[in-house]
């Protein structure tokens, strides 16, 4: 069975050489990057394809706690991330706030100029690629005081490929200040199925063409800066009712489905220049000759497979940089296998950087799978040519991104007036006002004008500190007020509780107009049901009420008694303070749906392309 893959995989390769020629690269035809790659040894190469995180806000850190994370993950041995460095000579590292890595801006920019002295202490003296995922709207690690920008079905709405380079563009010089030169971002995953869990406002609508325009956008935002891009999740995450954080999703698309709708956006992103694909833990059993779907031998998540990284991402797509899985601690690639295999059937599927996100709870061992490829190597099921060809596409990647030029560091003390600058955020709030969406005014109750109104702002808040900071009300209260309003805010959390929901109403007869946050009000869970009720019994007030989708579009369809809907598509400042001057007046609505808004019953409920104004 694998004879016939890799005989697959060999003929579509040789057919695509005359196919995108423009999307090959010659690295290896660089002198500096070969006699580098030929004064390594095994260990130093095998560590420039590992990309990891680490516990602190300092390269040297002695904070108790991040000692000891540290050491819970990589051994008594690794105390921070000098340690780390010196022990794996990793190719780079991956910031998150749970590490502890994203705090004050200049704390950041001194983690990030330490971390690369380390770097450039080892004796092979390779900059390190300095990460995070900043997708902007939903999906963010950096938050105040950086510009928070609208996410990417935001993006969509506008239907303006001008406002995602603007807005990636903000995003890139502000990471690039802080000493971050690689954004995983965009994501080019085209959502085609409503009750899609991990991926949905992530991407940018359900059409191709929309999609692979505003990638593309994207692409070319991120690298007008300097930072280096990656388009996700290759070969497409857009349909699936399943996350790959906790299990496999399958998608079925035929080879001629993927073909006209999720490869385009990928095609596209390559065209523009991205500097890296991410991979997918997905299965894709009719893209896979070996993957029997009764049995599911041979069905292996695309990550590992190599009829779809080396086969179709570099064979038809004609890809030759560098491949970064998902983070290899997700339960979608480790069902069937451990740290001890993943890595290794990763390369030989065609991937260049493995990614080992680790967390105190999590079984992953970077030493383990760091030690597996050493030993594949060894023992000859991976050739040190094979590791070579991936080096090679790692260090040609940080040599045209300048990381090899002069020096990787940036100026600590003006890290902070690089953020969140007047022009960032009006960049920001300019992007935002075309986004928002009024998809339903039954009611005719907008616009409201705001001088002498009192208005009650109620609904969701979920605040998980450090990881989760979603206030829609919160900032919409403060935006209508910033218009002029009197507003009246009674966060309900992510599930309202009755006293939550009566406190409201008491508040909601007390107010002129009432305007109401929703977060994935659909589905029977508890959040979704409470969500609804809260709606309900502020509707049954008789009191104007605005219902705002401060993240799916899809929360109407569950919602038949909102006369008044508007879909804001994420709950970031500039995308709240855009919808309080559509409330109010102060703009027009001008978003289209991304997205097509099915019906309870099934049917259409609102097309694709919809959207009011007045």
């Amino acid at each position: 069975m694998r004879y016939r893959k890799w005989a697959a995989v060999t003929t579509a390769v040789l057919l695509s050489a005359a196919l995108a020629p423009h999307a090959q690269a010659d690295a290896g035809g660089d002198r500096q990057i070969a006699e580098k790659i030929r004064r390594m040894t095994l260990e130093e190469k095998v560590g420039q394809l590992f990309l990891a995180n680490v516990y602190g806000e300092t390269a040297d850190t002695t904070n108790p706690a991040d000692v000891t994370a540290n050491q819970t993950l990589y051994g008594p041995d690794v105390r921070n991330g000098n340690d780390l460095i010196a022990k794996y000579k990793l190719g780079g590292l991956v910031y998150f706030r749970w590490s502890n890595n994203l705090n004050e801006p200049a704390k950041i920019a001194r983690l990030s100029n330490g971390l690369q002295r380390a770097a450039l202490a080892q004796p092979a003296k390779i900059p390190l690629f300095i990460s995070t995922d900043q997708e902007n709207g939903v999906v963010y690690r950096l938050g105040d005081p950086a510009t928070q920008l609208p996410g990417a079905m935001a993006l969509g709405a506008t239907r303006r490929p001008a406002d995602a380079f603007a807005s990636y563009a903000v995003t890139g010089r502000e990471l690039r200040a802080l000493g971050v030169n690689q954004d995983y971002a965009p994501v080019a995953d085209v959502n085609v199925d409503p009750s899609n869990p991990v991926i949905g406002v992530r991407s940018f609508g359900e059409d191709p063409k929309l999609v692979s325009d505003m990638t593309a956008a994207a692409v070319r935002g991120i690298r007008s800066t300097g930072l280096a891009s990656a388009i996700k999740h290759f070969p497409g995450h857009g349909d699936t009712v399943n996350d790959s954080h906790n299990q496999v999703p399958w998608i079925h698309h035929t080879r001629e489905e993927w073909r006209e709708i999720d490869a385009p956006p990928f095609a596209a992103g390559i065209r523009a220049g991205t500097d890296m694909v991410m991979t997918a833990h997905v299965v894709m059993p009719k893209l896979q000759s070996d993957c029997d779907e009764v049995t599911k031998a041979g069905c292996d998540p695309a990550t590992l497979d190599p009829e779809i990284l080396t086969g179709l991402l570099r064979g038809e797509l004609g890809y030759d940089g560098v491949v970064v899985t998902d983070a290899l601690n997700m339960k979608g690639v480790r069902e069937q296998y451990g740290d001890e295999r993943v890595p290794v059937l990763a390369l030989k599927a065609g991937v260049d950087l493995l990614m080992m996100i680790d967390t105190t709870t999590d079984t992953v061992s970077l030493d383990v799978a760091y030690n597996a490829v050493l030993k594949a190597v060894r023992s000859g099921e991976l050739t040190e040519r094979r590791i070579d060809e991936s080096v090679r596409r790692v260090l040609k990647l940080k040599k045209d991104r300048g990381l090899f030029r002069g020096d990787p560091y940036v100026d600590e003390g003006r890290a902070a007036q690089r953020l969140g600058t007047r022009a960032h955020v009006a960049v920001a709030d300019h992007v935002s006002g075309h986004s928002v969406t009024l998809v339903r005014d039954d009611a005719k109750a907008l616009p409201l004008a705001a001088a002498g109104k009192k208005f009650l702002v109620t609904g969701y808040r979920n605040v998980v500190n450090p990881t989760v900071l979603a206030t829609p009300a919160l900032h919409l209260a403060e935006a209508l007020k910033e218009q002029g309003a009197a507003a009246d805010l009674h966060e309900t959390g992510t599930t309202p509780a009755r006293a939550d929901i009566d406190a409201a109403v008491a508040k909601a007869n007390a107010s002129d107009a009432v305007v109401v946050t929703t977060v994935n009000a659909t589905g029977t869970g508890a959040s979704a049901t409470q969500q609804r009720a809260l709606v309900e019994a502020l509707i049954a007030t008789g009191k104007p009420v605005i219902v705002v989708g401060s993240r799916n579009p899809y929360d109407i369809n569950a919602l038949p008694g909102a006369r008044t809907f508007l879909a804001s598509y994420d709950w970031s400042r500039s995308q709240m303070r855009a919808t309080a001057r559509v409330i109010t007046g102060k703009t027009r609505p001008t978003g289209k749906l991304p997205v097509t808004i099915p019906a309870a019953g099934g049917g259409v409920l609102y097309p694709y392309g919809h959207g009011l104004t007045y």
